[in-house]
């Protein structure tokens, strides 16, 4: 196996299991629910069936923070003193969030203090188990003994091909993130509009179509993947499928894409907090590679 060190952040919605099984470090975003702040870096954290619980039946609204460059300068120093000197850094889109900027400004800190260190910071432009999707993909490349440099290349070369396409089932979470306008949430969530959106080539959430049913939602997801896979769809192995507390509706669209494409490998994982927070409960997201997003 190559000898090099992957991290990722939290919001990449990987379970522990799979994190520790493939030795990849994790950094916690931190968020606030009612007055009290949570993170993995703390060991203070709400399960995330309690943390959707709050928000849909006693209306809370969580906020999130980003990880700050000496958070991060703190993570390497600790990897560089364990004997890492090849750092891959695979970071939340800079399109929702300004940790990989900070990523990028700890990791010429430690560089310059450790001259013999090399680390690369890769925007993933993903979110949730997109980005998720990204850390297994670089897994996979060092474990078929890639160098870093040769993963790197590969990840950026590669990074628009990521394709994520989701839908929420409450439309005043992506009000309160500037989505959409207060009268569309209130209108849209009584006629039952579901929209569709898809994060785009720069990082950010952009709505691309609107449905009307829970069902015809999900579906839609596995119709955008038809339309996007494209000379993609023999390097779709694996299907990442995460959901904000909607496990059967997650479960329905990986039955529909097994059924459609032939498909049988998942990773279904529930969205953790960051992200969960604008999304809200309720959401499923569907990622793959595709021709383009």
């Amino acid at each position: 196996m190559a000898d090099f060190t992957i991290v990722t952040d939290s919001t990449a919605d990987l379970p522990v299991e799979y994190l520790e099984n493939n030795n990849v470090a994790c950094m916690n975003m931190s968020y606030t629910v009612d007055g009290e702040t949570y993170s993995g870096n703390t060991g203070k954290e709400l399960p995330w069936k309690e943390f959707y619980r709050l928000m849909r039946e006693e209306g809370k609204m969580p906020s999130t923070s980003q990880i700050n460059p000496e958070e991060i300068r703190n993570t390497f120093e600790k990897l560089v003193e364990t004997g890492s000197r090849k750092i891959l850094y695979l970071a939340f889109s800079s399109g929702l969030s300004g940790t990989c900027g900070n990523g990028q400004l700890a990791a010429q800190d430690v560089m310059e203090e450790h001259p013999d260190v090399k680390i690369i910071v890769i925007d993933s432009l993903c979110a949730s188990l997109g980005e998720g999707l990204f850390v297994y993909y670089a897994v996979r490349m060092r474990l078929a003994g890639k160098s870093m440099e040769e993963t790197a290349d590969w990840l950026k070369a590669n990074v628009r091909n990521f394709v994520h396409v989701f839908t929420v089932d409450d439309l005043h979470h992506l009000h309160r993130g500037g989505r959409v306008s207060k009268t569309t949430a209130v209108i849209g969530t009584m006629a039952g509009i579901k929209p569709i959106l898809h994060v785009d080539n720069e990082g950010h959430l952009i709505p691309v179509n609107k449905v009307r049913g829970r069902k015809k939602s999900l579906c839609a997801l596995v119709d955008y993947m038809e339309k996007h896979m494209g000379s993609r769809r023999k390097d779709n192995e694996i299907v990442f499928i995460s959901h904000g507390d909607a496990l059967q509706d997650a479960q329905f669209v990986a039955g529909q894409v097994e059924e459609r494409f032939g498909i049988k490998n998942f990773m279904i994982e529930p969205i953790g907090p960051t992200v969960g927070t604008h999304s809200g409960p309720g959401t499923v997201a569907l990622f793959f590679l595709g021709d383009a997003r």
